[in-house]
């Protein structure tokens, strides 16, 4: 069993920068890959970065040199540090692992004025 918490969103003017963390429970954090998925309202949930155990990163192309993912293992933690954000940022973002069975967090909603 594994427990995600996310934090850290609110309400950022366009162009501005926020940082999600995503704390979880589980001896073995350093072996899970982490990812990020965030959900707009009326659309599907997308994937947005991911992290392997040996730190490898991968992006969707729409955040692609504005996001960077990061893991702490000493804190159970991962980071998603988002600048330039852009209103069509605006989600739901969601911490997700695999260890077995598919885990999600409660999600944390970033908003993006224009």
């Amino acid at each position: 069993q594994v427990q995600l918490v996310e934090s850290g969103g609110g309400l950022v003017q366009a162009g501005g920068s926020l940082r999600l963390s995503c704390a979880a429970s589980g001896r073995s954090f350093s072996s899970y890959a982490m990812r990020w998925f965030r959900q707009a309202p009326g659309k599907e949930r997308e994937f947005v970065a991911s992290i392997s155990w040996s730190r490898v990163t991968n992006y969707a192309d729409s955040v692609k040199g504005r996001f960077t993912i990061s893991r702490d293992n000493t804190k159970n933690t991962v980071y998603l540090q988002m600048n330039s954000l852009k209103p069509e940022d605006t989600a739901v973002y969601y911490c997700n692992t695999v260890v077995g069975s598919d885990y999600w967090g409660q999600g944390t909603q970033v908003t993006v004025s224009s």
